[in-house]
Protein backbone atom coordinates (compact mmCIF):
# COMPACT_ATOMS: atom_id res chain seq x y z
CA UNK A 1 0.00 0.00 0.00
CA UNK A 2 1.42 3.26 -0.94
CA UNK A 3 -0.26 6.47 1.10
CA UNK A 4 1.20 10.42 -0.36
CA UNK A 5 1.65 12.07 3.09
CA UNK A 6 0.63 15.49 2.00
CA UNK A 7 1.86 19.30 3.24
CA UNK A 8 0.18 21.43 3.25
CA UNK A 9 2.48 24.43 1.77
CA UNK A 10 4.99 24.38 -1.46
CA UNK A 11 7.84 24.97 0.76
CA UNK A 12 9.83 22.10 1.35
CA UNK A 13 11.92 21.21 4.49
CA UNK A 14 14.85 23.41 5.13
CA UNK A 15 16.71 20.90 7.15
CA UNK A 16 16.66 17.36 4.75
CA UNK A 17 18.12 15.34 8.35
CA UNK A 18 14.84 16.27 9.79
CA UNK A 19 12.48 15.75 6.88
CA UNK A 20 14.20 12.42 6.89
CA UNK A 21 13.48 11.79 10.50
CA UNK A 22 10.01 12.82 9.72
CA UNK A 23 9.45 10.22 7.09
CA UNK A 24 11.30 7.62 9.24
CA UNK A 25 8.54 8.60 12.16
CA UNK A 26 5.19 8.88 9.48
CA UNK A 27 6.54 4.89 8.18
CA UNK A 28 6.81 3.59 12.02
CA UNK A 29 2.65 4.28 12.69
CA UNK A 30 2.32 2.13 9.43
CA UNK A 31 1.50 -0.76 9.00
CA UNK A 32 4.14 -3.74 7.68
CA UNK A 33 3.64 -3.39 3.97
CA UNK A 34 2.51 0.07 3.68
CA UNK A 35 4.62 2.59 2.19
CA UNK A 36 4.05 6.49 3.29
CA UNK A 37 6.03 9.37 1.33
CA UNK A 38 6.12 12.62 2.18
CA UNK A 39 5.31 15.02 -0.86
CA UNK A 40 4.79 18.78 -1.62
CA UNK A 41 1.85 21.00 -3.84
CA UNK A 42 3.52 23.13 -6.56
CA UNK A 43 3.44 26.79 -5.51
CA UNK A 44 0.50 28.04 -7.37
CA UNK A 45 0.43 31.23 -5.32
CA UNK A 46 -0.25 32.37 -2.06
CA UNK A 47 2.99 31.58 -0.16
CA UNK A 48 3.61 35.27 0.56
CA UNK A 49 0.29 35.25 2.77
CA UNK A 50 1.57 32.27 4.69
CA UNK A 51 4.90 33.95 5.54
CA UNK A 52 3.36 37.08 6.41
CA UNK A 53 0.53 35.35 8.93
CA UNK A 54 3.78 33.60 10.37
CA UNK A 55 5.54 36.93 11.02
CA UNK A 56 2.74 38.52 12.61
CA UNK A 57 1.89 34.91 14.66
CA UNK A 58 -1.70 35.55 13.42
CA UNK A 59 -2.42 32.19 11.38
CA UNK A 60 -6.10 32.07 11.19
CA UNK A 61 -6.85 29.79 8.45
CA UNK A 62 -6.46 32.22 4.79
CA UNK A 63 -3.15 30.92 3.87
CA UNK A 64 -5.19 27.15 3.74
CA UNK A 65 -8.21 28.58 1.71
CA UNK A 66 -5.42 30.01 -0.94
CA UNK A 67 -3.99 26.89 -1.00
CA UNK A 68 -6.72 24.89 -1.95
CA UNK A 69 -5.91 24.47 -6.11
CA UNK A 70 -2.43 23.50 -5.54
CA UNK A 71 -3.58 20.79 -2.87
CA UNK A 72 -6.49 19.27 -5.11
CA UNK A 73 -3.90 19.50 -8.07
CA UNK A 74 -1.52 17.38 -5.99
CA UNK A 75 -4.53 14.97 -5.02
CA UNK A 76 -5.34 14.40 -8.42
CA UNK A 77 -1.57 13.64 -9.13
CA UNK A 78 -1.72 11.37 -6.84
CA UNK A 79 -4.35 9.39 -7.81
CA UNK A 80 -2.82 9.12 -11.35
CA UNK A 81 0.45 8.20 -9.90
CA UNK A 82 -0.97 4.84 -8.69
CA UNK A 83 -1.24 6.33 -4.30
CA UNK A 84 -4.09 4.34 -3.20
CA UNK A 85 -5.09 7.05 -0.42
CA UNK A 86 -3.92 10.88 0.07
CA UNK A 87 -3.49 11.93 3.57
CA UNK A 88 -3.10 15.62 4.70
CA UNK A 89 -0.17 16.35 7.08
CA UNK A 90 -1.70 19.34 8.11
CA UNK A 91 -3.88 19.01 11.44
CA UNK A 92 -6.52 21.69 10.18
CA UNK A 93 -7.34 19.40 7.17
CA UNK A 94 -7.20 22.08 4.48
CA UNK A 95 -8.06 20.74 0.68
CA UNK A 96 -9.28 17.55 2.00
CA UNK A 97 -13.04 18.35 1.11
CA UNK A 98 -12.24 19.73 -2.05
CA UNK A 99 -9.89 16.92 -2.67
CA UNK A 100 -12.75 14.52 -2.04
CA UNK A 101 -14.42 15.79 -4.90
CA UNK A 102 -11.59 14.96 -7.82
CA UNK A 103 -10.46 11.74 -6.96
CA UNK A 104 -12.18 8.35 -5.83
CA UNK A 105 -9.02 6.99 -3.67
CA UNK A 106 -8.98 7.97 0.14
CA UNK A 107 -8.09 11.62 0.55
CA UNK A 108 -8.18 11.61 4.51
CA UNK A 109 -7.86 14.70 6.98
CA UNK A 110 -5.90 14.06 10.55
CA UNK A 111 -8.30 16.21 12.38
CA UNK A 112 -11.77 14.91 11.17
CA UNK A 113 -10.34 11.08 11.63
CA UNK A 114 -8.91 12.28 15.25
CA UNK A 115 -12.01 13.75 16.35
CA UNK A 116 -13.97 10.34 15.70
CA UNK A 117 -11.17 8.17 16.85
CA UNK A 118 -11.46 10.79 19.88
CA UNK A 119 -15.10 10.24 20.71
CA UNK A 120 -14.32 6.38 20.24
CA UNK A 121 -12.15 6.86 23.65
CA UNK A 122 -14.31 9.36 26.16
CA UNK A 123 -17.50 11.19 25.84
CA UNK A 124 -15.81 14.94 25.87
CA UNK A 125 -12.47 15.82 24.27
CA UNK A 126 -10.58 18.80 24.20
CA UNK A 127 -8.67 20.32 21.45
CA UNK A 128 -4.65 22.26 22.19
CA UNK A 129 -3.71 24.75 19.62
CA UNK A 130 -0.88 26.37 18.81
CA UNK A 131 -2.24 29.94 18.70
CA UNK A 132 -5.29 31.93 19.52
CA UNK A 133 -5.70 32.70 15.89
CA UNK A 134 -6.61 29.09 15.61
CA UNK A 135 -9.43 29.08 17.98
CA UNK A 136 -11.93 30.47 16.28
CA UNK A 137 -10.41 28.87 13.08
CA UNK A 138 -10.23 25.51 14.65
CA UNK A 139 -14.19 25.78 16.30
CA UNK A 140 -15.78 26.70 12.31
CA UNK A 141 -14.10 23.33 11.22
CA UNK A 142 -15.36 21.12 14.29
CA UNK A 143 -18.72 22.58 13.67
CA UNK A 144 -18.58 21.54 9.98
CA UNK A 145 -18.05 18.27 10.99
CA UNK A 146 -20.81 18.31 13.38
CA UNK A 147 -18.53 16.77 16.61
CA UNK A 148 -19.16 20.17 18.15
CA UNK A 149 -20.98 18.52 21.29
CA UNK A 150 -17.75 16.16 21.91
CA UNK A 151 -15.80 19.60 22.42
CA UNK A 152 -15.39 20.63 25.85
CA UNK A 153 -13.07 23.65 25.21
CA UNK A 154 -10.27 24.61 22.60
CA UNK A 155 -6.78 26.20 24.37
CA UNK A 156 -3.72 27.66 22.96
CA UNK A 157 -0.52 27.05 24.13
CA UNK A 158 0.68 30.48 22.71
CA UNK A 159 3.79 29.18 21.00
CA UNK A 160 4.85 29.17 17.34
CA UNK A 161 8.41 29.46 16.16
CA UNK A 162 9.23 28.93 12.55
CA UNK A 163 12.48 26.56 11.45
CA UNK A 164 14.36 23.80 14.07
CA UNK A 165 11.83 23.49 17.44
CA UNK A 166 14.15 20.71 19.29
CA UNK A 167 15.52 23.93 21.63
CA UNK A 168 12.10 24.43 22.47
CA UNK A 169 11.29 20.93 23.50
CA UNK A 170 10.93 21.33 26.83
CA UNK A 171 8.98 24.75 26.87
CA UNK A 172 6.49 22.76 24.11
CA UNK A 173 6.40 19.58 27.03
CA UNK A 174 5.64 22.35 29.76
CA UNK A 175 3.37 24.49 28.51
CA UNK A 176 1.06 21.50 26.81
CA UNK A 177 0.97 19.54 29.90
CA UNK A 178 0.06 22.74 31.71
CA UNK A 179 -3.06 23.39 29.31
CA UNK A 180 -3.95 19.73 29.17
CA UNK A 181 -4.06 19.44 32.81
CA UNK A 182 -6.93 22.53 32.97
CA UNK A 183 -8.61 21.03 29.98
CA UNK A 184 -9.18 17.89 32.28
CA UNK A 185 -9.97 19.88 35.41
CA UNK A 186 -12.82 21.10 33.12
CA UNK A 187 -14.25 17.84 31.88
CA UNK A 188 -11.98 16.66 29.02
CA UNK A 189 -11.93 13.18 29.26
CA UNK A 190 -9.47 12.83 25.85
CA UNK A 191 -6.96 15.47 24.43
CA UNK A 192 -6.00 16.44 20.49
CA UNK A 193 -2.71 18.14 20.01
CA UNK A 194 -3.11 20.21 17.06
CA UNK A 195 0.02 21.70 15.11
CA UNK A 196 1.95 18.23 14.11
CA UNK A 197 5.14 20.52 14.24
CA UNK A 198 4.67 20.72 17.87
CA UNK A 199 2.74 17.32 18.66
CA UNK A 200 3.83 14.81 17.64
CA UNK A 201 7.02 15.97 15.39
CA UNK A 202 8.81 17.49 18.41
CA UNK A 203 7.18 16.55 21.79
CA UNK A 204 5.15 12.62 21.62
CA UNK A 205 1.79 11.64 22.88
CA UNK A 206 3.78 9.34 25.49
CA UNK A 207 5.15 12.19 27.02
CA UNK A 208 2.11 13.98 27.61
CA UNK A 209 -0.16 11.48 28.59
CA UNK A 210 1.37 10.44 31.69
CA UNK A 211 1.61 13.86 33.12
CA UNK A 212 -1.84 15.02 31.86
CA UNK A 213 -3.62 11.70 32.72
CA UNK A 214 -5.89 11.17 29.75
CA UNK A 215 -5.37 9.37 26.48
CA UNK A 216 -3.73 12.32 23.86
CA UNK A 217 -4.55 11.59 20.32
CA UNK A 218 -1.43 11.05 17.80
CA UNK A 219 -2.92 13.00 14.61
CA UNK A 220 -0.51 11.59 12.29
CA UNK A 221 -0.53 7.78 13.46
CA UNK A 222 -4.54 8.33 13.36
CA UNK A 223 -4.53 9.34 9.59
CA UNK A 224 -2.10 6.95 8.79
CA UNK A 225 -4.10 4.08 9.89
CA UNK A 226 -7.31 5.60 8.94
CA UNK A 227 -6.17 5.35 5.56
CA UNK A 228 -5.27 1.49 5.65
CA UNK A 229 -8.60 0.82 6.84
CA UNK A 230 -10.10 2.08 4.06
CA UNK A 231 -7.96 1.36 1.20
CA UNK A 232 -8.01 -2.77 2.86
CA UNK A 233 -11.69 -2.71 3.35
CA UNK A 234 -12.09 -1.18 -0.25
CA UNK A 235 -13.98 1.30 0.71
CA UNK A 236 -14.09 5.15 0.24
CA UNK A 237 -15.91 8.08 0.22
CA UNK A 238 -19.71 7.92 -0.79
CA UNK A 239 -20.62 9.59 -3.81
CA UNK A 240 -23.65 10.64 -2.61
CA UNK A 241 -21.55 12.89 -0.34
CA UNK A 242 -18.82 13.91 -2.43
CA UNK A 243 -20.55 13.62 -6.01
CA UNK A 244 -17.18 12.83 -7.88
CA UNK A 245 -16.48 13.72 -11.95
CA UNK A 246 -14.29 11.64 -13.50
CA UNK A 247 -11.89 12.84 -16.16
CA UNK A 248 -9.97 15.68 -14.50
CA UNK A 249 -6.15 16.19 -15.01
CA UNK A 250 -3.93 18.25 -12.73
CA UNK A 251 -3.69 20.40 -15.19
CA UNK A 252 -7.13 21.01 -15.25
CA UNK A 253 -7.10 22.40 -12.01
CA UNK A 254 -4.11 25.47 -12.92
CA UNK A 255 -5.60 26.04 -17.09
CA UNK A 256 -7.59 28.99 -17.97
CA UNK A 257 -10.94 28.12 -19.45
CA UNK A 258 -10.98 28.80 -23.47
CA UNK A 259 -14.58 29.32 -23.38
CA UNK A 260 -16.33 32.52 -23.81
CA UNK A 261 -19.90 33.85 -23.31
Amino acid sequence: MRIMFLNHSSRQEANPQREARIVSLLNGYASSGTTVELHYPDDLGGGEVLRQLEQRKALSGLHHILETPALVKKIIEAERSGFDAVVQSNTFDPGVEAGRLAVRIPVVGVLRSSCHFAACLGDRFGLIVPLESHVPYVSRIIETYRMGHFVSAIKAVNLYESGDLSKHHNLILERTIAVGREMVACGAQVIIPIGGRLVPYEVTPEELEPEIGVPVINTKAVGIRFAELMVSSNMTHSQKAYPWSPGLSPEDVSRRSSHRE
